[in-house]
């Protein structure tokens, strides 16, 4: 780095990169300084947008401009592995939108490219950077619960969506668990880490994915998880925390709260409230200062997204997919 902001290139330009890039352009430490989409005048329309100097019409002259400290990846999650793979290669930090990949092959040849190169590497799993989920986690880890036994959460969508959409489409890794239920498979382990059983369900669209997946999974501690995605239905996307000594609750939007409720023994509920000053709940920005934080130290992952949980996160998607059937066309190979 040879600034005092952090210079980001956007690969993409669909909403998901949007909302990242409107995030950026807010804080006073962070210069996004070019966008690339396979279509030029796309990049050029969305370059526009944001006042962004330059646009370009395919991914590797982003990934090669060395003006560039940190890629944000946000294609379709199909794409994530090719995408994040050209810029690592080319000497690029990345900050990859999750699920990291389609499968923990694609995620672990990414992680070793990473660290081969000797580069930044981080799956956005926004929920885990929010300032109310880290000290949902420190009170768990310091006992506030005891130990944990049961954890429930849920992420469905209203939809229908039509076949034609990418949720519904097998070549872009479509189905409700890649896309929804990654979050209450990463909450879950943000808690507990790395399953020892799963157990899975699924009702499948007939384009093959998922419109529904329901997964139990199990620790060794006797801890039990219940998780449930959907783009059948739209769910109360609520989860809870349970422990030998008390409860937490965590409202719609468990992934990125504005409170949850503590529940203990012998005491009185317990609310705790997110900070004004933090943000809207719905900000991309603590992930992307959590990114200029690490690049700037010279880190090359994150403590609060490390690489080996990403791939543990991976291992489960895989597990669960084996049991219901769900299989992509670029497995098939």
């Amino acid at each position: 780095m040879t600034t005092d902001s952090v210079r980001w290139g956007i690969l993409a330009t669909g909403g998901i990169a949007a909302a990242f890039t409107a995030d950026l352009i807010d804080l006073p430490d962070a210069e996004v300084v070019a966008v690339a989409s396979r279509s030029e005048a796309s990049a050029r329309a969305f370059g526009e947008r944001f006042g962004i100097p330059r646009a370009y019409g395919d991914w590797a002259s982003l990934a090669k401009d060395a003006d560039i400290d940190v890629v944000y990846v946000a294609t379709p999650h199909a794409a994530h592995r090719a995408a994040a793979g050209l810029c690592l290669e080319a000497g690029r930090n990345v900050l990859c939108e999750k699920p990291f990949t389609l499968n923990v092959r694609e995620a672990g040849e990414l992680v070793d490219l990473a660290r081969r190169e000797g580069r930044f590497l981080m799956e956005a799993m926004w929920m885990y950077c929010n300032p109310m989920l880290r000290r949902l986690k420190q009170l768990v880890d310091d006992g506030a619960i005891g130990e944990v036994r049961t954890v429930q959460a849920d992420f469905g969508l209203e939809g229908p969506f039509p076949p034609a959409h990418r949720l519904r489409d097998p070549a872009q890794g479509g189905g409700a668990l890649l896309d929804l239920g990654v979050y209450p498979v990463s909450f879950a382990q943000l808690l507990l880490g790395e399953p020892a059983g799963i157990a899975a369900q699924a009702v499948l669209s007939d384009e093959g994915v998922d419109l529904q997946t329901g997964a139990v999974l199990s620790w060794e501690s006797g801890a039990l998880a219940a998780l449930h995605c959907s783009i059948d239905g739209g769910t109360g996307t609520s989860a809870s925390v349970t422990g030998t000594r008390g409860r937490i609750d965590l409202p719609a939007g468990f992934f990125h709260p504005e409170r949850f409720v503590l529940h203990r023994t012998g005491r009185e509920p317990e609310e705790f409230v997110a900070d004004p000053a933090d943000g809207p709940r719905t900000t991309l920005r603590h992930e992307a200062r959590e990114v200029m934080r690490a690049v700037r130290a010279g880190e090359t992952e994150s403590p609060l997204v490390p690489l080996d949980g990403t791939l543990a996160v991976m291992r489960t998607l895989d597990a669960v997919r084996e049991r219901i059937g769900v299989r992509y066309p670029a497995e098939e190979a």
